[in-house]
């Protein structure tokens, strides 16, 4: 099953918590820690994070979040069919988990990401695949710093 992903800067973590739970119907946040918080929720099927590490206020990047290799490889097959840049990582750790993934930056300039989570990790992100990031948000790159990969 893929779930759709939605990541958003907030300015105060409590204050988003307190609304977003209560829009979600009183849903407790899966993921919960001091800068991050996170929702998996099956109606609407979504993963949805917010975070308070010093970006822009906003979307910070949407994304296809898969539970099975076959399904990255379907997705990333779709990145690359459409002409965009991508990026890969693998074993990378962002946003308290481990995950192989993908990036892309669509012709808005919207980061998209599509990734299966491997495992939870201790530390936000560190990484040292990561690519520059756009914002302290997550590991979200920037136009500038995706490689075209060529289809096969």
């Amino acid at each position: 099953m893929k779930r759709m992903h939605v990541h958003v800067s907030v300015q105060s973590l409590t204050e988003s918590i307190r609304f977003y739970s209560a829009m979600f119907g009183n849903v407790e946040p899966t993921v919960l820690t001091h800068d991050y918080c996170k929702w998996e929720l099956k109606d609407p099927a979504v993963n949805f994070a917010i975070s308070q590490r010093g970006a822009k206020p906003g979307i910070d990047h949407v994304g296809i979040q898969v539970e099975t290799d076959d399904e990255l490889a379907e997705m990333n097959a779709r990145f690359a069919a459409a002409d965009l840049p991508v990026r890969e990582q693998i074993g990378t750790t962002c946003c308290y988990a481990k995950s192989n993934k993908a990036w892309t930056v669509d012709p808005q300039g919207v980061a998209w990401e599509t990734f299966r989570t491997l495992a939870t990790a201790p530390t936000y992100g560190e990484s040292g695949n990561e690519p520059e990031h756009s914002s302290d948000a997550c590991c979200t790159p920037t136009a500038s710093t995706l490689q075209f990969r060529s289809r096969t």
